[in-house]
């Protein structure tokens, strides 16, 4: 495939050419982006991204693989609708069943990372004759600590985030993208500049604030914790191939941190399924870092698949 690779491989571009699609799902308006024919993969991002963290991907991924590859907005990011309510686990899993349910799609392969992960991972357990595999990068299964699960520098940044008033200056400043995605990657100013034009208010960032304080954390909140467990629960339904893409050091399972890494040990031994393999130099937003190394990654994995 090198030679078919290097025909195909973009430049790193911050323009996202794509034709901009919509669904309506539980009465909001979901956006997606697609393309290329075929059985579909489908992307799912996580905070504060959007389906523009994959827009050197797709195209090319399509054209190795020759799938359709369709990528969301999650409720809340990029382009879909930004409603004033809670946000939680089981509504974001319900949108993205909603999603698939109204594209009609089956023999998916799940490309997610972060969010994606665990909300996508939610419904493939639920749903597991949708799937024909899946592809995970940079994201959690489990229930997380703060003692396990935490670089002791961000279990007060994050204590704060979860907090009312540190929600609120977490938000006003946007701090998710102005900070986070720049300190995790390497990004263009106008890429940046993207993901703070898709929530350019206040108001619009409510997604963006709520999702630290739905992580499944020391028991809290007890909604996200059963959410986290029923997902646990589920694993054992899992019977299709699966990847789990590992980053050096990278952030969610990282190198630095012993216990994270029997998470991933103990995950692939209970999904037999399960292989991991390394991406090499890392950090959170994989696609965003090296776009090239991830469209050789999961095109590999298709190919085998139909080997």
């Amino acid at each position: 495939m090198s030679a078919v690779l290097e025909k195909v491989m973009p430049a790193t571009a911050s323009t996202f050419d794509f034709e901009s699609h919509f669904t309506a799902v539980q009465g909001h308006q979901i956006h997606y982006v697609e393309i290329g024919e075929g059985d579909p993969i489908f992307f799912v991002h996580g905070n504060p991204t959007s389906s523009y963290v994959y827009r050197n991907v797709l195209r090319p991924i399509a054209e190795l693989t020759d799938r359709r590859c369709i990528a969301i907005d999650l409720l809340g990011f990029g382009k879909s609708d930004k409603p004033q309510l809670q946000h939680t686990c089981a509504l974001h899993a319900d949108v993205i069943r909603g999603f698939i349910e109204n594209l009609q799609l089956r023999n998916i392969i799940l490309v997610a990372e972060d969010w994606g992960g665990f909300l996508g991972g939610y419904v493939m357990t639920q749903h597991p004759e949708w799937f024909q595999s899946a592809i995970l990068m940079e994201t959690f299964l489990w229930p997380m600590t703060y003692a396990d699960d935490f670089d002791p520098e961000m279990v007060k940044p994050f204590k704060l985030m979860r907090s009312p008033i540190g929600g609120l200056f977490s938000k006003g400043m946007n701090l998710m993208i102005n900070k986070m995605i720049p300190e995790h990657c390497p990004i263009s100013e106008e890429s940046l500049q993207y993901y703070r034009d898709s929530v350019p208010t206040y108001k619009d960032r409510k997604a963006i604030g709520d999702f630290p304080k739905m992580l499944p954390n020391d028991g809290k909140p007890t909604a996200s914790h059963d959410f986290a467990i029923e997902l646990q629960n589920g694993l054992n339904r899992i019977n299709f191939p699966m990847l789990w893409i590992k980053a050096d050091p990278g952030v969610i399972v990282s190198h630095k941190n012993p216990i994270g890494m029997k998470r991933l040990e103990n995950l692939r031994r209970s999904i037999p399924t399960m292989q991991v393999r390394d991406f090499g130099p890392g950090y959170h937003f994989l696609t965003e870092e090296n776009p090239h190394k991830a469209i050789e990654m999961i095109a590999d994995w298709v190919k085998e698949l139909v080997e």
